[in-house]
């Protein structure tokens, strides 16, 4: 996953469920050059890393962001389909990103009215990211699978809370964010 998402941004948090998964990613980048050699720049000219092989060709000689989610989604489908001895999606087709930066069509911590849809949060720039950080944080608990976030082993809840030091979060953009997990 680091090698699909990193080179566009920083994981914020993660949470893996039985039958779905919430990123938080920082974009840096929307698209990225990639060179046959695996070598990419960004659009500003920043080398990065990006594997690029026989089995996973670049068709273009830009990749966005998108581009490389479904090719990791496609991916993890192959993997799995050919333990599993299947076939077949193992996603959604709606399966989505929001930009919690934008407003429009926003879904936690909203409320409806006459005039259209109201964020019900003081300050939406700031308040809304902290809200979907802890939401993909006590997911787990809200579907029952555990009674505590920390306890769920498939997030990144156990590095924020200090009882593990995974590697896939960007510390410092959390911190410059100012997020810390609540219940």
């Amino acid at each position: 996953m680091k090698e699909y998402i990193l080179p566009y941004g920083d994981i914020m948090a993660w949470c893996l469920m039985p039958n779905h998964f919430h990123w938080m990613v920082y974009i840096k980048e929307t698209t990225i050059i990639v060179s046959n050699e695996g070598v990419t720049k960004s659009t500003d000219g920043v080398t990065l890393s990006h594997p690029v092989s026989k089995t996973n060709p670049v068709s273009s000689k830009t990749r966005s962001f998108n581009d490389s989610i479904a090719i990791l989604l496609r991916s993890y489908t192959r993997a799995v389909n050919k333990q599993e001895t299947n076939s077949g999606a193992l996603f959604r087709e709606a399966t989505k990103a929001e930009c919690l930066t934008a407003y429009n069509g926003i879904t936690p911590s909203f409320y409806n009215t006459e005039y259209g849809t109201i964020i019900d949060i003081p300050d939406q720039e700031k308040g809304y990211p902290q809200i979907c950080f802890n939401y993909i944080h006590n997911n787990p608990v809200k579907a029952g699978l555990v009674k505590n976030a920390e306890d769920w082993e498939f997030s990144s809840c156990q590095d924020i809370c200090g009882i593990r030091n995974g590697k896939l979060i960007k510390r410092d953009r959390i911190n410059e964010f100012g997020f810390t997990f609540s219940i």
